[in-house]
C-alpha cells in the first residue's frame, strides 16, 4: 500500500493566509524555499462558504525538486461541515471522487490506508481500512492502538478538529451478565492488518505475541467481530465451528448461525465468533436474549477523550506536535519522496487537508516524512498526520480530480480506489 481553517475568518482572508504563507519557508535542513514558491489560485468559480477555503500552490524542496499541493483549510466558523465518507460497503473500495460526488462534496481528501487488493496480506476486503475509522460517531474500523488519527467533531457549534493518538476499547455485555471484549469491527475475524494491541494478537510469520502495532499481519484464532450494515450484505464464510448472533437494532438476537457467514439482517448487525469467541456466543447470546457491543475512542489508557468524536480517521504516523516534527514518529515511515495526504491544525483550530503530489520528475516530486512535516508547518500547522498516499492520494474540488495520482514514478495518472475519504460539505 502506498504511504502511502480558531478566529472568524472570511474565505478572502484564508486565502490571503495561506497566500502569505507562500514566501520563503525552511523546507528541509539547510535549504530555504526561495523565489520560485509560486501560488495559483483555483479556477473561477462561485463564491465558496465562509470559512472555508482552497488553494493550490507549488513549492521546491531544492533548485530540482518542485512539489505541487492541494490545500484545503476549514476555519472553526466556517459554514461547513467535515465528515469522514466511505461506499456503499466497506468491503470494496471507491475512487475519492466517487465518494465526494455521493455526498455532494465541495472538496474532498483520501483518508485512511486499507487493505489494498494485490497488497502482501491482503483478505479480499479492498475497502477495508486498517486503523481507526468512525462516522457519524460510529466506530466501523477499530483502531492501531496509539497511533495517531484526526478527531474531528463540533462543539458550540464550531468545528473542533485534533490531532491525539488514541485506541478504541469494544466491549460485550449479554443479558446474563457475562462480559467480553470485542475484538474489532467490521474485517475478516482472525486476521489483524497492522496489528493494534488487543489481547491475543500475534504476528502471522513468527507466531509471537504482539501488543502494538506492526507493519505486517497478525492472527487471533480467539476473536468477536461485530459487522455493522455498512460493511455490506453479507458476513465473510466462516470456519467449522464459528458462529455468528444476528441482533436487531435494540440487541435482541434474533437468530444464530453455524458456521458463520451469510446476510446481515436489515437494520441490524452481527457478532461473529471465531475459538473462544464463538464458545462466548454460544453461551451467552442465544435467540431470544440480549446482547450489547459497544466500540469507543478512547486514549490510549483506555480513558474518554475530550470534546465529541464524529468522525475519526487514522493515520500512520504523526509529523508535527506543538509546531515541531515529531521525529520518534517520523522514523516509523519510510525516508523516501512521495505523494502524501495529511492532515494539520493551526494554533486557531483551523483544520488543514494537504496533498502532495509526487512521482513526476520535474513536475512534483512528492516529499520525505520530514519534508512533509515542515510543509505542513509552512501552511501554519502545529500539529498534523501522515494519511495514505503513495498511489492514493488524491484531492477533489468541486467535483474536479485536481491532482494527478500516479502509483509508480511518471506512470500516467490513476484514479485509485480507496477505502474512505475526508470531505467537506455545505453546511
Amino acid at each position: 500500500m502506498g504511504e502511502t481553517g480558531r478566529n472568524a475568518l472570511a474565505a478572502t482572508a484564508l486565502c490571503l493566509a495561506l497566500a502569505a504563507a507562500c514566501s520563503a519557508h525552511p523546507v528541509r535542513d539547510g535549504t530555504t524555499a526561495g523565489a520560485r514558491a509560486s501560488a495559483v489560485p483555483a479556477p473561477s468559480a462561485p463564491p465558496l462558504p465562509a470559512g472555508f477555503g482552497y488553494r493550490e500552490l507549488t513549492r521546491w524542496l531544492d533548485a530540482d525538486s518542485p512539489v505541487r499541493l492541494s490545500v484545503v483549510s476549514v476555519a472553526p466558523d466556517a459554514r461547513v461541515r467535515v465528515t469522514g465518507v466511505q461506499g456503499p460497503g466497506m468491503s470494496r473500495g471507491r475512487t475519492v471522487r466517487d465518494l465526494a460526488e455521493s455526498v455532494g462534496a465541495l472538496a474532498a481528501v483520501n483518508g485512511t490506508y486499507f487493505d489494498i487488493a494485490g497488497g502482501r496480506d491482503h483478505s479480499g476486503y479492498e475497502g477495508d481500512p486498517i486503523g481507526l475509522y468512525a462516522e457519524h460517531g460510529t466506530v466501523l474500523s477499530e483502531a492501531l492502538a496509539g497511533r495517531p488519527a484526526l478527531l474531528i467533531g463540533r462543539a458550540h457549534g464550531r468545528l473542533l478538529a485534533r490531532v491525539a493518538e488514541v485506541s478504541t476499547t469494544g466491549r460485550l455485555r449479554a443479558a446474563d451478565g457475562a462480559g467480553r471484549e470485542l475484538d474489532g469491527v467490521d474485517r475478516a475475524p482472525g486476521r489483524i492488518l497492522g496489528c493494534g494491541g488487543v489481547g491475543g494478537d500475534r504476528i502471522a510469520a513468527t507466531g509471537r505475541l504482539r501488543g502494538t502495532p506492526y507493519n505486517g499481519l497478525c492472527t487471533d484464532a480467539d476473536e468477536v467481530v461485530s459487522f455493522t450494515r455498512e460493511w455490506g450484505t453479507d458476513t465473510p464464510a466462516g470456519p467449522p465451528g464459528s458462529r455468528e448472533a444476528l441482533l436487531s437494532a435494540n440487541g435482541t438476537v434474533l437468530a444464530v448461525r453455524s458456521p458463520a457467514g451469510g446476510p446481515l439482517p436489515e437494520a441490524g448487525s452481527v457478532l461473529y465468533g471465531i475459538g473462544t469467541g464463538a464458545d462466548w456466543l454460544r453461551a451467552h447470546a442465544g435467540t431470544g436474549t440480549r446482547v450489547a457491543a459497544s466500540m469507543r475512542v478512547t486514549t490510549v489508557d483506555g480513558q474518554d477523550v475530550a470534546g465529541p468524536v464524529e468522525t475519526a480517521v487514522g493515520g500512520s504516523a504523526r509529523l508535527l506536535r506543538d509546531g515541531v516534527p515529531d521525529e520518534d514518529s517520523l522514523r516509523l515511515l519510510r525516508p523516501s519522496r512521495e505523494p502524501r495526504t495529511a492532515a494539520g491544525v493551526t494554533t486557531d483550530g483551523t483544520l488543514l487537508l494537504v496533498t502532495i503530489d509526487g512521482r513526476r520528475s520535474g513536475a512534483s516530486v512528492g516529499a520525505t516524512p520530514r519534508e512533509a512535516a515542515r510543509l505542513l508547518r509552512t501552511l501554519g500547522a502545529v500539529d498534523a498526520l501522515n494519511l495514505d498516499g503513495g498511489g492514493s492520494t488524491t484531492a477533489v474540488f468541486r467535483g474536479r480530480l485536481r491532482n494527478s495520482p500516479r502509483a509508480a514514478w511518471n506512470a500516467a495518472p490513476t484514479e485509485r480506489r480507496v477505502a474512505d475519504a475526508i470531505a467537506v460539505l455545505p453546511d
